[in-house]
């Protein structure tokens, strides 16, 4: 073979080569920023878990002192138990319909749980009460946990989204086969104040 046959050769399994290792580098990209999505999401569902694990103890102590406020108890537990028996799978995350439904089940406890401080509101003594300011201490600590844990993945998700969405990176998402991600929304009714009347 001709020295400019080798030269040409040798340019274009280099170009070759590039060209592979660019596609693995994008493929590997792409793995690794869906996989911090899914362990964003095991993060919040961590949190809202938590709120699950608080809710039982914090409607005993409140019982306890407001044996009659019955309604209001049977809606916190209501709504807890609709979250529990929710059976969400890390593809959630991928179907917006279902990501809705579970942030409206969240959305109904939060209510709930807004209704039961309520109650708190007409018992000093439950206000003063260690267990119970104990108990509401790492529910507002909970809330906030999980405001950061649902703003920390709607910011992976999209830059999750706008990765898949790029050029190169969309032949390759596609041929993975990639969603882009559903985002938490605000509540309904979020854009409204609340009526505050002294």
């Amino acid at each position: 073979m001709k020295k400019g046959t080798w030269v040409t050769l040798g340019i274009v399994i280099g170009i070759v080569v590039l060209v592979v290792l660019a596609l693995v580098g994008i493929y590997n990209g792409l793995v690794r920023a869906e996989e911090t999505v899914s362990e964003a999401w095991a993060q919040v569902e961590n949190v809202y878990q938590r709120r699950l694990d608080l809710v039982p103890n914090l409607v005993e102590t409140v019982k306890g002192y407001a044996a009659h406020e019955q309604e209001t108890f049977e809606g916190v537990v209501e709504a807890r138990s609709k979250i529990s028996q929710m059976n969400l799978s890390p593809e959630v995350v991928n179907q917006p319909e279902l990501l809705m439904q579970f942030q409206q089940a969240q959305g109904a406890l939060s209510s709930a749980l807004s209704r039961l401080m309520v109650v708190v509101e007409r018992y000093p003594d439950l206000k003063a009460n260690q267990n119970f300011l104990a108990l509401q201490a790492q529910l507002e600590g909970t809330e906030n946990r999980i405001s950061v844990e649902r703003r920390r993945f709607n910011l992976v998700s999209r830059e999750f989204n706008t990765k898949i969405r790029v050029f190169p990176h969309q032949l390759i998402a596609k041929w993975m086969g990639l969603q882009a991600k559903a985002y938490f929304e605000a509540e309904p009714g979020a854009a409204q104040a609340p009526e505050v009347s002294f």
